[in-house]
């Protein structure tokens, strides 16, 4: 069976394909660092569907998941978004009044 082929039928493995291609590019970094990367890509980019598919599936089975990504699913919600931080204004980061002017 060809690998679109599995795809169709198993939506989960091009999920666990494309995490374990994330984790491959963070593989090179030190552990903690590369388990909050694949983390934060999982977390900013993929929709809450595609979070919510692969972290059921890492939960109930989890078979072919690089290490990291098992790691980092366990991450999955539990504190704020990466994105959310990073858009947060002042008021958000409890910087109000605080300046950054010398």
């Amino acid at each position: 069976m060809s690998d679109v082929t599995h795809a169709a039928a198993d939506p989960a493995a091009k999920l666990v394909r494309m995490a374990n291609q994330i984790a491959s590019f963070f593989r090179s970094y030190p552990e903690e660092e590369a388990v909050a990367g694949v983390h934060n890509h999982i977390v900013a980019f993929w929709s809450p569907v595609m979070r919510r598919d692969l972290l059921a599936y890492a939960d109930t089975d989890g078979t072919g998941l690089d290490p990291l990504v098992a790691e980092a699913m366990h991450r999955i919600g539990k504190g704020p978004s990466p994105t959310a931080r990073e858009a947060a204004g002042p008021a958000e980061l409890g910087q109000i009044g605080a300046s950054d002017a010398g």
